[in-house]
């Protein structure tokens, strides 16, 4: 399927290859060092169309600010699929693509610049997604997002968390509040 691909030209970099799972949750482990700043917003995309190449395309190329930034498209489906919809709390089973902007800097002064340009590659993206992100992009972006997060499978962990959580002790995430 990539050999089209690899036959264009010669790339600056072919890492594709079947990674394990350990390998891909520390891709990142460098970007995300210690009194670095980050931006990152993420959503499911419905369809890969020209138009939402071309959206995501020109609107992270327009001024990139140094020192880093970068647009993930997971590919989601295989083992994914074949999870049914209420067996754990991902409930996005159906979901072909994640998208997530990224955005690290050093520079506090340069946090407004940096959020600008991380909302504005997302806002360009953002007709192309569903409604739903996976809940380990989430920041800090509220309940509503939370929800989304979990989607058909929210009120189901709020039952659970009201049963074995009462008191909300654990917290400190994309909560789920017990009733």
């Amino acid at each position: 399927m990539l050999q089209p691909l690899r036959q264009f030209g010669s790339p600056m970099m072919d890492a594709i290859a079947p990674v394990p799972y350990a390998t891909v949750q520390n891709l990142l482990t460098e970007v995300f060092q210690p009194g670095l700043r980050h931006y990152w917003k993420s959503g499911f995309v419905r369809e890969f169309s020209d138009e939402a190449i071309e959206a995501i395309v020109d609107s992270f190329a327009s001024a990139v600010p140094p020192p880093f930034a970068a647009v993930a498209i997971e590919h989601l489906g295989g083992a994914i699929r074949r999870v049914g919809e209420g067996d754990t709390a991902f409930s996005h089973r159906q979901a072909t693509h994640s998208l997530l902007v990224l955005r690290v800097w050093q520079d506090p002064a340069e946090s407004a610049e940096n959020m600008a340009w991380g909302r504005a590659c997302y806002d360009a993206a953002e007709p192309f997604l569903d409604n739903g992100v996976y809940v380990n992009y989430l920041g800090d972006e509220g309940e509503a997002r939370v929800r989304a997060a979990y989607g058909a499978s929210y009120e189901r962990l709020v039952e659970v968390k009201t049963r074995y959580d009462p008191t909300n002790l654990f917290r400190v995430n994309q909560n789920v509040t017990p009733v």
